[in-house]
């Protein structure tokens, strides 16, 4: 059951099945060589992670966010990657956490391009992941993975141009070398810049975009 709970977890994360699409237990079911017992534990294990949802009539389904989540969940993601933010900035002096967020954000200095939002997907999770992991906070940590993060980016990310992307790319130089300046005020200030204007961006999005509101 386990193998079919992390298949579906990363095949939701990866895209390769999108928000709002139906997963058929029958294709499943024979595709992964189980029965639907197994199956549905493991929709019940995901739809209490978020990242499935039981629609009437419809059956399990990639969960797929209204407006008013995706901005609720930037407005949480925020405060918690800000407090993140500062903690790294004032722990980076020590030379293991210092190595390890190198490390991790190393992709942000390639001077390559961003020519496609799918591929950049991986690097922004990355970065952002390495600045939780940088904090020292396990519980911080443990909340952080709990938004699902991965879910929102990969639902608004037909609308992530070059432009954005670049633009993107840049902010993350910005916060990166602030907390490796072990400057807390501007780490967070950064932080706070670059997922505001994440948020707004969003919230400008077509409306099909998202779920309808209920």
């Amino acid at each position: 059951m386990e193998r079919v709970v992390e298949h579906l977890r990363s095949g939701i994360l990866t895209t390769r099945y999108a928000p709002g699409q139906r997963l058929i237990e029958a294709d499943l079911t024979r595709d992964l060589g189980v029965s639907r017992g197994p199956l549905r534990e493991a929709f019940r294990r995901l739809t209490a992670e978020g990242l499935i949802e039981t629609v009437p009539n419809r059956g399990a389904l990639v969960r797929r966010l209204t407006l008013t989540e995706t901005i609720e969940l930037f407005q949480i993601r925020t405060e918690l990657e800000a407090l993140a933010a500062r903690l790294s900035a004032s722990n980076v002096s020590e030379p293991d956490i210092r190595a390890a967020f190198e490390g991790a954000i190393a992709p942000i200095w390639s001077e390559a391009p961003r020519l496609s939002a799918m591929a950049y997907l991986e690097e922004n999770k990355q970065f952002h992941d390495a600045i939780v992991g940088a904090s020292g906070n396990c519980q911080l940590v443990t909340l952080h993975s709990q938004l699902q993060l991965p879910l929102i980016m990969f639902q608004v990310s037909g609308g992530l141009t070059a432009e954005i992307l670049c633009h993107s790319v840049a902010e993350h130089r910005e916060i990166a070398q602030a907390i490796l300046d072990g400057d807390a005020p501007a780490a967070e200030a950064a932080l706070r810049g670059h997922l505001e204007r994440a948020a707004d961006l969003t919230a400008h999005m077509p409306p099909s975009t998202f779920r309808a509101e209920t």
